[in-house]
């Protein structure tokens, strides 16, 4: 860019944001809201099918879908500089949260991860996690050099260590896979070199025996033994995997017709409108559609790591990588549960599976991403 067309720009700082348009100004990316918009446009279609021809439960995910959306364009005003500045207080909210959960916390199903305060909805800290635990483990490696140092590294898994033991705790072993990984995902990106995560994973082999005997509960070594051979208790708990492939294999190369499932609508699939509901789109929509799907969450995964990559500085870049590479452990981890190659741990398909919780999480998360994207500063030479 040459010192003379650089003269020519106006230095009002909203000429830009003016003349960019609509979405500019409501600090949106185009590609990307576009590509959320056919992804939730073609999961209610499915969950129309998954939940029995169910208007009501479309209506319900429609309407979190707006909540969400409204989350989303909250969180894009935001500047990346305030959320710099406020990771390590929104981080300690998110730990005062959890430990919160081990006393006062409401249980469910044999799991207390819930609160319920006075004046607010129940809610659960550990979905907030998601968020402020690659925010912070971003806004500590920022302030340093990288490639991040031993001792750097050190402090930074006691960062993503005590959030994760505190969810695995009560018990959610899913939500602890996703919020460990939200923060290893932002130490990959600062530059771990691939001789430290070969160190890791060798120290990770070593203690596994002593997970299993110690930190994993029965119905947890239940389902690492039910993927290793479903048909050991094809009634029992191989059941969910053994009907989700047969849904799976059953749609061919087409598959049924839209409506036209019998695994779900028989309620031989659990969970179809859940987490199973990639088997319901597999049986009616066949290969074809899972392709559709499969092309929806790549271009919204690349159109992340472009911004990403064109993040103003170190911390937007890092956060923004961190959530992006986040979202695409939630697709790999429910269709890997779904197929039979990764135990059930209960991850919702994103913006596809019924519900809101993790709808509004991964929303904030791209208006976040959004942020990044459209409140960069046009960097000029004197």
């Amino acid at each position: 860019m040459s010192r003379d067309f650089v003269r020519q720009i106006p230095m009002d700082p909203g000429y830009f944001q003016r003349r960019s348009g609509l979405m500019t100004r409501l600090h949106l990316d185009p590609w990307l809201l576009l590509l959320l918009l056919l992804l939730v446009g073609f999961g209610m279609a499915v969950l129309y099918s998954a939940s029995d021809n169910g208007v009501v439960a479309v209506k319900l995910q429609a309407t979190r879908f707006a909540v969400a959306f409204l989350l989303m364009l909250g969180f894009a005003q935001i500047d990346p500089a305030v959320y710099r500045r406020w990771s390590p207080w929104l981080y300690t909210a998110g730990l005062m949260g959890l430990f919160a959960v081990l006393f006062i916390g409401v249980g469910s199903k044999g799991a207390q991860r819930w609160l319920d305060l006075p004046g607010l909805p129940r809610f659960q800290p550990s979905e907030f996690m998601k968020l402020a635990v690659p925010m912070m483990v971003a806004w500590y490696l920022a302030n340093r050099m990288l490639p991040p140092r031993l001792g750097t590294l050190g402090v930074a898994f006691v960062m993503l260590a005590v959030p994760v033991a505190l969810i695995a705790r009560q018990p959610d072993l899913g939500t602890a896979v996703l919020v460990g990984s939200s923060g290893l995902f932002v130490l990959f990106l600062a530059g771990l070199s691939w001789k430290l995560i070969g160190s890791f994973m060798g120290l990770g082999l070593l203690v596994a025996p002593g997970v299993w005997l110690f930190a994993l509960r029965d119905y947890q070594k239940q389902r690492i033994m039910t993927l290793l051979d479903p048909s050991s208790d094809p009634l029992g708990a191989g059941w969910n995997i053994t009907q989700s492939k047969t849904a799976i294999g059953s749609g061919g190369l087409s598959g049924k017709g839209w409506n036209q499932g019998t695994q779900s609508s028989l309620d031989f699939l659990p969970e179809s409108h859940t987490d199973f509901i990639v088997a319901v789109l597999a049986e009616e929509f066949g290969f074809i559609g899972m392709v559709i799907l499969l092309t929806l969450y790549a271009l919204i995964v690349l159109r992340c790591l472009f911004i990403a990559a064109n993040g103003q500085d170190s911390f937007a870049r890092l956060l923004a990588g961190g959530l992006t590479l986040t979202f695409f452990t939630y697709v790999f981890v429910n269709i890997g549960m779904v197929s039979g190659i990764l135990p059930v741990v209960g991850v919702p398909l994103p913006l596809v599976s019924y519900g809101g919780t993790s709808m509004l999480t991964l929303m904030a998360g791209f208006g976040i991403l959004m942020a990044v994207h459209t409140h960069r500063r046009m960097l000029t030479e004197a």
